[in-house]
């Protein structure tokens, strides 16, 4: 008996509170909750980041770095357009920057008269907030890089199972040191001459064998080949990244390209060197194999990240 009149005891008071003070009680106490279970998992970005589903709903902002950062306020590029179709529908990927997804609207409208392909196929763009993936990028974190295939968009709509099924083209040839000319047309490098004339673009990334044919057809004016730049993979896709959108003091950008058109001894570095990697690799090394690179810890991103993982 005396327990339960302590019980009636504490119950009293909150019968007296409001409703809404109530309400916000509990916020104030889940806030604190998920900001508690944060804190535990510092060595865990990817797996915080990657078990977001939906976006923090605040103003839009890219934080931090394309490799180290995050997003709130992202926008989804809708699963289906007029001229695009999203790829690979499972890994949720197709969040960015209001301007990101904005401009792809722009481009992928552009496409029919730019190369004659029905549309674009977009592939990974970021996570709903943002931040480190659990399996494939180091950058796509703040919303403002998108992966678009090579392969052109069908004619017809591609169903889930396609989605997620269907294989891009390799583009590049057998031997790595160009383009396959089965797959590659004129319209590739139209497309990408358009994308690197677009002053909110900062880089685009194609693999080596893609930059030999882009800087043999861009003809006298080779100008515009300054953001394509070379790397390992995307012989699949090319990747855009748009610059910090003005104003934005949370963002940060990279340098202005600034080492010309990059056609001549260091394209074929990459070029060898790849070829290197993959006709001739280094055996390895004798003895235990070296621990892999710890992933990204919390601590290692933008203060401000915490708020958009515990934003509701």
């Amino acid at each position: 008996m005396r327990a339960i009149s302590r019980i009636a005891a504490l119950l009293v008071p909150l019968a007296f509170l409001p409703v809404a003070a109530l309400a916000q009680s509990t916020a104030d106490q889940e806030a604190k909750n998920r900001a508690a279970n944060i804190a535990a998992w510092p060595d865990a970005a990817r797996t915080l980041f990657g078990q977001k589903t939906a976006p923090a709903s605040m103003q839009a902002r890219a934080i931090g770095s394309y490799a180290r950062g995050c997003l709130a306020g992202a926008e989804a590029l809708p699963v289906d357009g007029p001229s695009w179709q999203v790829m690979r529908l499972n890994r949720n990927r197709n969040w960015g920057h209001p301007a990101l997804i904005d401009y792809l609207e722009k481009l992928a409208r552009d496409v029919p008269r730019i190369t004659g392909w029905a549309g674009l196929l977009v592939g990974d763009m970021s996570q709903p907030r943002g931040g480190p993936m659990l399996t494939g990028h180091a950058s796509h974190q703040i919303g403002l890089d998108a992966d678009v295939w090579l392969t052109p968009m069908p004619r017809g709509r591609l169903d889930r199972e396609q989605r997620e099924n269907m294989s891009a083209v390799n583009m590049a040839r057998s031997d790595w040191r160009d383009v396959d000319p089965r797959h590659w047309t004129p319209a590739h490098t139209r497309l990408i001459r358009t994308v690197a004339a677009e002053p909110k673009v900062e880089r685009i990334f194609v693999n080596p064998a893609l930059k030999v044919a882009l800087c043999r057809e861009a003809g006298a004016d080779k100008s515009w080949l300054d953001k394509v730049r070379p790397i390992w993979g995307h012989n699949y896709h090319f990747h855009i990244r748009l610059a910090c959108p003005a104003g934005m003091a949370s963002c940060q950008g990279q340098e202005p390209p600034n080492f010309g058109d990059g056609c001549g001894a260091e394209l074929s570095g990459w070029i060898e060197r790849q070829h290197k990697a993959i006709f001739n690799p280094p055996k390895p090394r004798p003895g235990p194999k070296p621990k892999p690179k710890p992933p990204m810890s919390l601590d290692a991103l933008p203060p401000e990240c915490r708020q958009v993982l515990v934003s509701r």
